[in-house]
């Protein structure tokens, strides 16, 4: 069984870029990865994007994130 974790964010955010995020959060999970990679790795395409932290900076990991 998979360990438990939450992807939460910190404060409001946009439903738009949120969504986006998450696919892309979702996609690098599947390859394999670890929750903590896949969500760095989808930061990070939204970063490419959207410079201000509003768009990518509000996630954590609550749980275990490995």
């Amino acid at each position: 069984m998979t360990p438990l974790c939450t992807l939460a964010s910190l404060w409001s955010v946009d439903d738009q870029w949120a969504a986006k995020l998450m696919s892309e959060f979702y996609r690098n999970l599947n390859t394999g990865i670890s929750k903590a990679q896949a969500l760095q790795r989808a930061q990070l395409t939204v970063f490419v994007k959207q410079k201000s932290p509003y768009f990518w900076a509000p996630y954590v990991l609550v749980g275990n994130w490995l």
